[in-house]
């Protein structure tokens, strides 16, 4: 297995079954660490950081007064190789050091879902608008991962509110998810759970809640 390929699921799978603090979402590992303070939180990125430098590989990391949230994708390869895996293992051997905890529960994505029957006479005026790069299954993403990508949900019967909210969460901690919606009276509909759970709120506008169970490469 070389460090410079995409892993397969099963391998992938085999590897985070070794890195507890972190989850498979839409293409990259990611983690959330909260930290005792943000002079700490501030000591670990500074630390993730050299780490990165020492293996010339980079995460993202965006530092949020006392949580570091963390993205690892190999970007030459289109997405997550050994090297992600051995470096989140190094990134949380460094947050256990510094008493910072993995909190899985912060570690949600978020995508634009459009419906369209014509993917191609709108994903221009998108990626023209936002500066985005098209992606290889359509989707546009922000080079600089800052704001939401944007899916192109296709369809023959678009629904009348186009836009819906995709929003990734880890398998092991969406239950609690739905059930808040649930007790915020929203309607789940589970026919694609786990892979993905439509829920409408009282006044008829929807959103999925994603997970990475049930799904493939």
């Amino acid at each position: 297995m070389s460090e410079k390929e995409v892993l397969k699921q099963a391998d992938r799978e085999s590897q985070l079954t070794h890195l507890p603090h972190w989850r498979y979402m839409l293409g990259s590992l990611r983690t959330a660490f909260k930290c005792s303070s943000s002079a700490v939180a501030l000591e670990l990125f500074v630390e993730i950081g050299a780490l990165a430098q020492e293996a010339n590989h980079h995460p993202d990391v965006d530092w949020r007064y006392d949580t570091l949230f963390v993205t690892l994708v190999s970007h030459d390869v289109g997405g997550v190789s050994l090297r992600d895996t051995q470096l989140a293992g190094k990134i949380s051997d460094l947050a256990q050091e510094h008493g910072a905890q993995a909190n899985l529960n912060l570690a949600r994505t978020v995508e634009i879902a459009i419906d369209t029957d014509d993917r191609e006479q709108i994903a221009d005026t998108w990626r023209a608008a936002l500066g985005y790069k098209e992606q290889a299954d359509g989707s546009l993403t922000d080079p600089y991962g800052r704001g939401p990508a944007i899916w192109f949900q296709n369809t023959e019967t678009p629904n009348a509110n186009r836009f819906h909210l995709d929003i990734s969460v880890p398998h092991s901690h969406h239950v609690d998810i739905l059930d808040g919606l649930k007790e915020a009276g929203a309607r789940l509909n589970y026919a694609d759970a786990p892979s993905f759970t439509v829920a409408t709120d009282p006044q008829g506008n929807r959103l999925c809640i994603c997970t990475e169970a049930g799904r493939t490469d």
